[in-house]
């Protein structure tokens, strides 16, 4: 039992740090959005998707040592935190229910900042699609589509230089 709560230790603690990466990230890319470094952007939503994908790696792991652990105490494989903890030794509950609460609470702020960048990109994207819009006029409706989006006007088949020409 003991090796199998330690596991669940270490994948909690590893999850709670990749979350702290992503954190990170995210971080950076409302900074490069602010500061508008649009070549850097690309290249931090690169490492959005890369992190996003360790998370759901170590998810995996943790998730699978959270069902070793329930097994053993006889509990069924999808059982929760919250029917798990009362089941471990004394000395362990306190240490499980800390990193259980600190990895939701990091995913809640993950979760916020994931929210207030995709309004933030959003509004840039609408920015320059009115700027476009200012310089080649469009006759498209300005409505949204069944996705909540703005669709995007073609632009002419010609050259900067015949447009002002």
């Amino acid at each position: 039992m003991n090796d199998l709560l330690h596991n669940l230790i270490e994948a909690l603690r590893e999850e709670l740090k990749q979350y702290g990466e992503m954190l990170a990230i995210l971080e950076l890319q409302q900074d490069t959005v602010v500061k508008r470094h649009a070549a850097d952007l690309l290249q931090n939503v690169a490492s959005v998707n890369a992190q996003a994908d360790v998370i759901a790696a170590v998810r995996r792991e943790r998730e699978q040592h959270q069902r070793n652990v329930a097994r053993q105490l006889g509990l069924s494989d999808d059982a929760s935190f919250s029917v798990i903890t009362p089941c471990l030794p004394a000395d362990y509950r306190p240490l499980v229910d800390a990193l259980v609460s600190e990895n939701n609470e990091l995913l809640a702020r993950v979760h916020h900042r994931t929210r207030q960048n995709h309004l933030l990109l959003s509004h840039a994207v609408e920015l320059m699609q009115q700027l476009i819009n200012a310089i080649f006029p469009g006759d498209g409706p300005k409505t949204y589509d069944h996705t909540g989006r703005l669709p995007a006007n073609h632009l002419p088949q010609r050259s900067l230089y015949e447009s002002v020409g």
